[in-house]
């Protein structure tokens, strides 16, 4: 199929259908669903403009759980990466997307947005989208997801702890049940947990934000735990912070895994133990993707990406001699 084709199909010149496919925001809208709905019927793939690189990063309006560090930490990978290869970024908050009608590019890159949001992308643009931290449907067309690997992070937390000798671990995952990861996060620490044959129930893996997170941690020191797995958000600040409050010492009285936060992690006292994502992966994966798109490559709907564990003086040593469970 060429593009001559795709026009005498819709009905309207070649040039229309290249500013289409090239997201020329002087184009009316009938005409841009007549042209992008022929090429999704003939299941054509527009090869996109190389000379157009911008792309738009599309960040949350509104903080419905601790997510503005998080999308510092990206979008710093991803100004750099991108920048390198020759693309020039601009940032649209979430409750603007209505400006994408008016804005040249050739990808739009979303952060921490779950893919519902964007349900009708193909519809309205043919370049691609790019969701960061979050999965999409299989099938989307021109939708792709580049996430870390959520179950692989739970079990890298709980196995640290049960490796360092912990026989009871509590687990607070920051978020809400049912807001983005938090889910998924669940059943990982359940599974690891099993794994190690360590203590399993409700009580032990809980949910928190940061005005219920000194209730839940005393809640979860009743129950008599000697390590903390605290995934999400700023949980290691504030961890550290409501276990002092409580007289308990890290690593003398309690062992904790957080998640890691930069210009604190490792600065604290003492410098935590943490599971981070690789954000420069993540960023290189963008830019990959971009990169095939533009010279009308397929690329992979999903990339996961592994986290990494590191390791600081948060967690206690082992006692010699003894093993960690399988």
């Amino acid at each position: 199929m060429k593009i001559q084709e795709i026009a005498k199909k819709a009905n309207v010149s070649t040039a229309t259908v290249s500013r289409v496919f090239s997201n020329h925001p002087n184009i009316r809208e009938e005409l841009r669903e007549r042209v992008l709905a022929v090429a999704r019927e003939t299941g054509y793939h527009p090869r996109l403009s190389q000379k157009q690189q911008n792309v738009i990063v599309i960040s949350p309006f509104r903080e419905i759980y601790p997510i503005r560090s998080y999308v510092e930490m990206v979008t710093s990978e991803l100004a750099l990466t991108l920048s390198a290869r020759g693309y020039r970024i601009e940032m649209l908050p979430q409750d603007n997307l209505r400006q994408l009608e008016h804005l040249r590019f050739c990808g739009a890159v979303s952060i921490g947005i779950d893919a519902e949001k964007f349900g009708n992308w193909e519809e309205r643009f043919a370049a691609p989208l790019v969701i960061i931290d979050r999965d999409v449907p299989p099938g989307n067309g021109e939708i792709y997801s580049v996430r870390s690997d959520e179950t692989q992070a739970m079990h890298l937390g709980v196995d640290c702890l049960a490796r360092h000798g912990c026989r009871k671990v509590g687990v607070l995952i920051y978020g809400e049940a049912g807001i983005g990861n938090t889910g998924l996060r669940r059943e990982a620490v359940l599974h690891a947990l099993r794994r190690h044959q360590l203590p399993v129930s409700e009580r032990l893996v809980r949910f928190a934000l940061a005005d219920s997170y000194m209730e839940e941690i005393g809640k979860l020191l009743k129950l008599g735990i000697d390590g903390l797995f605290c995934p999400g958000g700023n949980a290691g600040i504030i961890a550290a912070y409501v276990l002092s409050l409580y007289n308990r010492r890290i690593p003398d009285d309690i062992s904790l895994v957080a998640s890691e936060r930069s210009m604190y992690s490792r600065y604290a006292i003492p410098p935590q133990t943490t599971i981070t994502q690789d954000y420069a992966a993540q960023a290189a994966a963008v830019a990959d993707l971009l990169d095939a798109r533009l010279r009308g490559d397929a690329f992979p709907r999903h990339t996961v990406i592994p986290y990494r564990l590191l390791e600081r003086d948060s967690v206690r040593e082992a006692a010699a001699g003894m093993d960690a469970r399988p």
